[in-house]
């Protein structure tokens, strides 16, 4: 599902912007000790395969815009981020049936998902069958 969230700095951003990209849509927050030690493997694979089509939409379920701002910086993740700051609230968490965190969806280049909750070496494993290396 399409859905509209705004940017750290508060412009909107539509999922279906991205269309085209084969997009991982990772739905995380600041405080979940899981996903933030998941993220230095993500910002590898992006790092990775960035150049060749692969992109990242993080979609936060922080409440706190300051804690959420400083994970982002703290981990260096460089792609998108939005976030509507109501935490478990989020409408894209409820529009994706997500029920606890990191949760992620792959999504290939017309917007269809191809895999979900894929993280370390299977998000690396899959990353390598789409891209060839």
């Amino acid at each position: 599902p399409d859905f509209t969230q705004n940017t750290p700095e508060g412009t909107p951003l539509q999922l279906s912007d991205l269309r085209g990209k084969v997009i991982l849509v990772d739905f995380w927050a600041s405080w979940c000790g899981p996903c933030r030690k998941e993220n230095p493997r993500v910002v590898k694979l992006y790092e990775k395969y960035k150049d060749q089509g692969f992109d990242i939409l993080s979609v936060s379920l922080d409440s706190s815009k300051d804690r959420w701002l400083q994970a982002i910086d703290k981990d260096g993740l460089t792609w998108n981020h939005v976030s509507d700051l109501k935490g478990w609230k989020s409408a894209p968490a409820a529009m994706y049936s997500v029920r606890s965190i990191p949760a992620t969806f792959l999504l290939n280049e017309k917007g269809e998902i191809i895999a979900r909750d894929l993280r370390g070496r299977d998000l690396d494993r899959e990353l390598k069958k789409i891209f060839g290396f």
